[in-house]
């Protein structure tokens, strides 16, 4: 791929989680949109993988990447103003910071999962959604678009704990929709928080690595990422405080 299609033209958007499959994906498929890119994960080698790869597919896009820890605010802060600070705008912060532990019945739930994925799932959340709001707000399209599962709306007896860390990040999320709600007033919101719920994902490494499996309900990562990436083609009132679902809701 290469050249632009222009939807993101001079648009600036953060990937949190930048160098798993879903967020190779994103940093592709923004890039291929006009965006600037900025990755962050806390993998320097994978990150700087992710990046290179997108930008050997689009010459003349900027894609950069960083090593941020998201588990601490300061260093989150102080990310979010570097990437203002050095590309003059930031339009969009993508959450794609993942993680899974689950166990064979509800009463075998292992605690030390929810420590794990508290961290994961929720605290980069909150670190990101507090670090960016100001920026997003001054965005004349700003967006925050978290990634969950419809296990959230529907936990299963073995996935207590990432179910309810899920809920806690959407819960949130929703909570930033409001406030974006209301400092736009009358004339409704600017910017908007969503959520891009799916089942599972899967990528081209998971279909080789076992081809006999059918990956029912499952959201390929490019589709993810053209569903995020025209997240911006709607109106922020359209999308803010919304669930937006790419498989069928429990």
């Amino acid at each position: 791929m290469n050249g632009s299609s222009g939807t993101l033209d001079g648009a600036v958007v953060a990937v949190a989680g930048a160098a798993g499959p879903a967020g190779r994906a994103t940093l592709l498929k923004l890039a291929d949109a006009g965006a600037t890119v900025v990755g962050a994960d806390a993998d320097p080698e994978r990150l700087a993988e992710a990046v290179s790869a997108a930008q050997d597919a689009h010459g003349g896009a900027t894609v950069v990447g960083d090593t941020v820890d998201l588990l601490d605010l300061g260093a989150t802060r102080a990310w979010a103003e570097r990437v203002e600070k050095d590309f003059g705008r930031v339009d969009g912060l993508v959450h794609l910071v993942g993680g899974w532990r689950g166990g064979p019945s509800f009463t075998k739930t292992d605690l030390a999962d929810w420590d794990l994925l508290e961290k994961l799932l929720v605290r980069t959340v909150q670190n990101t959604s507090l670090a960016f709001h100001e920026g997003l707000m001054r965005s004349d399209r700003g967006r925050y678009l978290l990634i969950s599962a419809a296990g959230a709306s529907k936990p299963t007896a073995g996935n207590a704990a990432y179910a309810a860390a899920k809920a806690a990040a959407e819960a949130w999320t929703l909570a930033m929709g409001d406030q974006f709600r209301k400092s736009g007033g009358e004339d409704g919101p600017a910017a908007a928080a969503a959520i891009l719920v799916v089942k599972a994902l899967v990528h081209d490494a998971m279909r080789a690595e076992r081809p006999q499996a059918k990956f029912a309900g499952f959201t390929d990562v490019k589709e993810l990422a053209d569903a995020i990436a025209g997240v911006w083609d709607r109106p922020a009132r359209e999308v803010n405080g919304n669930r937006l679902w790419l498989t069928e809701k429990p």
